[in-house]
């Protein structure tokens, strides 16, 4: 057998240790290692980038330009891109430029708004049931299917009648069944974790149903519902965007996407293209990012991945 020499025992001095090479991974935190992977991840980067543009115009970019979103001037109907009017102007005179991105103003609080409430309620709710179990759980469970069978564009239709066209009803509208998929996703990751020893321990100590969720399980499943929220937003946008074009939605003399996609078609035949093609590109665009980026998340935030 080889002897191991009584050097290789001797500790290091301060200035070895300095100069010797790391060869331990550095310690990060669940949350720094999920940062760090999605930055390996280009697209969702790409995806992260364009959003924080988008908010960015929405902020400010109206603030860039000397016309209103409901100046109308008719000298200078359905001009194209120029100097002046950087996307043109429409039918009735405005600048296309101020509308588009005050119409992001709206278009993207509506799916904010949207998702924020699909969070609250969703959580609630699914994590209740799911922590309760029995029949409790089979009930909700229950009137959970009731209302996703409801046609959702009947429930807009409805809400429009009684609460008439506003940002208000359609954030009703949205946030009705909205928030079913997320207590679906809550509820399937409480099953899972509510028989965990660490969970039975809080039990035993005397914690009540909502501290167990809000202490102990709903930090353990805040990846499935960061991903499930950035998919939402993006839905609640594109939804937005539909029931304004079909005139359920934001009421003139507002704007949003839908609205403007909607008041271009009357023109587009006849040659002013630039109505619908910058609303129409910002919905693609938006609806790429979020997508690209809530895959991106989708990988970073789970643990079986991590190393």
């Amino acid at each position: 057998m080889q002897k191991i020499p009584n050097d290789w025992f001797t500790p290091l001095t301060v200035e070895e240790r300095k100069s010797a090479p790391s060869i331990v991974r550095p310690s990060l935190s669940y949350w720094a290692d999920v940062w760090v992977r999605l930055r390996k991840n280009k697209l969702a980067m790409l995806g992260l980038f364009m959003l924080t543009i988008l908010i960015l115009m929405a902020i400010f970019a109206p603030m860039l330009s000397t016309h209103s979103v409901t100046t109308q001037s008719l000298s200078a109907q359905n001009q194209p891109p120029s100097a002046e009017y950087w996307f043109g102007t429409d039918d009735l005179g405005r600048d296309v430029f101020v509308r588009t991105w005050y119409g992001a103003r709206i278009s993207l609080f509506v799916g904010f708004m949207a998702a924020l409430i699909d969070f609250f309620i969703g959580v609630i709710y699914g994590g209740y049931s799911g922590l309760m179990g029995g029949r409790t759980d089979a009930i909700m469970m229950r009137i959970v299917e009731v209302l996703y069978g409801l046609p959702y564009l009947l429930i807009v239709i409805l809400l429009m009648v009684v609460l008439g066209p506003s940002l208000l009803t359609i954030i009703v509208a949205l946030s009705i069944t909205g928030w079913i998929s997320m207590a679906r996703i809550v509820r399937g990751q409480i099953l899972q974790l509510k028989n965990y020893e660490y969970v039975t321990a809080a039990r035993l100590f005397g914690a009540s149903p909502w501290r167990l969720i809000r202490k102990h399980l709903l930090p353990n499943t805040m990846g499935p519902i960061i991903v499930q929220m950035t998919l939402t937003i993006p839905s609640a946008i594109f939804a937005e965007a539909f029931l304004s074009f079909l005139g359920l939605g934001i009421q003139a003399p507002f704007a949003s996407w839908g609205v403007m996609t909607n008041d271009a078609l009357g023109v587009i035949l006849s040659g002013e293209w630039w109505q619908l093609f910058f609303p129409a590109l910002c919905i693609s665009l938006t609806m790429f990012a979020f997508n690209v980026l809530g895959d991106g998340l989708q990988d970073a935030l789970d643990p079986k991945l991590r190393k």
